[in-house]
């Protein structure tokens, strides 16, 4: 493609971005479809009690490492050899997954597919934003993430409804294979015959702009994990929000059904939050680009907290789902943002690998969290336990980003 077709701008590659859309919807719908009916299985189907809430916490453990290292690697070598090709894969990899969740005879085999599903997550949805990315121009970072990860995390909240109705009408193992196939297969029936590689765009960005020089992965790493102090407090703000996820997908399912809530009724909870970050994200990603990144991020850590907070102390679905909305708009001023503002500080020739060493540290997270969690509760045997821990750790990071990050706004 000749440098003279290539434009950039949402409006402009409205085709390939309208298309990104519906990728990352797909992606969203596979990690959706796990979240709700698969703690709910740990006990019917697995033998998994109260006793043994940290072996629960394994599957999460897993998806969190695996797809950590993904975005680490996925990054780099989308930087290297193309958005499209690591799209592709993502998707090829996750083909087993339904099939070992409906034949699963022990729950070693729901954290192998959680380990797969990890792959298929850290290339697929890191491929998204980074396609967006170069599409879109400079000063469209912020509202390119909002609108990512809205389209993301409301098919998280649809599937996760959705899997647990059908999980009530034909069981839960079926419900997830039939549900798991379908999106899977168009996943990759899209990605393979109309996703355009978007590498000349990315390119395009950085002509005209000093370059750093090509640095390896590891320095880079190193560099964005402990030199720079911009980065430093982005990548463990990253981190710690897995704090507040991992509650909603280990914790919150079996708090719920402990108040004698059904599957549906929690569900229904649940996705709540997710519909809410998903949505609020398309005004809070532009948002980011006029006001600035730190305080949406501050703040959004904060609400989150908070929220988790007083979920333990009051009773009621019509509570519970008013603390999840606002959960959710917590997250939704958060997620993009801290996308963007790795973006606004990373050299262009090397932001894949920069955002991938974003998304390593902050689906890292989700190992952290569901790990420290998960002993937190074994330990006292008490559900609240890591309600207050997640809490604590999501204020004391906001903090540490109102401390650390220069004030920027683009």
């Amino acid at each position: 493609m000749s440098i003279q077709a290539i434009q950039h701008g949402i409006l402009e590659n409205k085709s390939q971005i309208a298309l990104q859309l519906i990728q990352v919807f797909l992606v969203g719908l596979t990690i959706g479809m796990v979240r709700v009916v698969i703690p709910g299985l740990a006990e019917s189907e697995f033998n998994l009690d109260k006793q043994q809430l940290l072996l629960l916490t394994s599957f999460v453990v897993v998806f969190g490492v695996v797809k950590a290292v993904m975005n680490l690697l996925a990054g780099r070598l989308s930087d290297q050899y193309g958005r499209r090709r690591m799209l592709i894969a993502g998707w090829v990899v996750a083909i087993p997954v339904p099939f070992m969740i409906l034949y699963a005879p022990s729950w070693n085999w729901i954290v192998a597919a959680t380990l797969l599903l990890g792959v298929n997550q850290g290339l697929c949805w890191s491929m998204t934003i980074n396609s967006k990315l170069d599409l879109a121009r400079s000063d469209q970072k912020g509202l390119v993430n909002g609108i990512n990860e809205f389209s993301g995390y409301a098919a998280v909240a649809i599937a996760g409804v959705a899997t647990a109705y059908i999980a009530n009408l034909i069981g839960a193992r079926q419900g997830l294979f039939v549900f798991g196939i379908v999106v899977i297969v168009l996943g990759l029936f899209s990605s393979i015959f109309y996703i355009k590689e978007t590498l000349p765009w990315a390119k395009l960005h950085q002509t005209g702009k000093p370059s750093t020089g090509q640095q390896s992965l590891g320095r880079l790493f190193i560099q964005a994990s402990w030199h720079d102090k911009a980065l430093l407090s982005l990548n463990q703000a990253g981190l710690v929000e897995k704090f507040t996820d991992a509650m909603v997908w280990i914790f919150l399912p079996v708090f719920f059904l402990s108040k004698e809530l059904t599957l549906i009724e929690g569900s229904a909870i649940i996705s709540v939050y997710a519909l809410v970050w998903g949505g609020t994200q398309l005004i809070t990603g532009s948002l980011s680009d006029k006001v600035g990144r730190k305080v949406l991020i501050v703040g959004g850590m904060w609400i989150c907290g908070l929220s988790l907070l007083s979920i333990v102390y009051t009773e009621g679905i019509f509570l519970w789902t008013l603390e999840a909305g606002i959960m959710g708009i917590g997250m939704a001023m958060l997620y993009p943002t801290l996308g963007a503002a790795v973006a606004d500080f990373a050299p262009i020739e090397a932001r894949g690998t920069l955002l991938g060493i974003y998304r390593f540290w902050r689906d890292f997270g989700y190992a952290v969290a569901a790990l420290t969690l998960g002993m937190v509760a074994q330990m006292t045997q008490a559900l609240t336990a890591p309600f207050l821990l997640a809490s604590a750790a999501m204020i004391a990071s906001g903090l540490y980003v109102l401390i650390r990050l220069p004030n920027r706004k683009k």
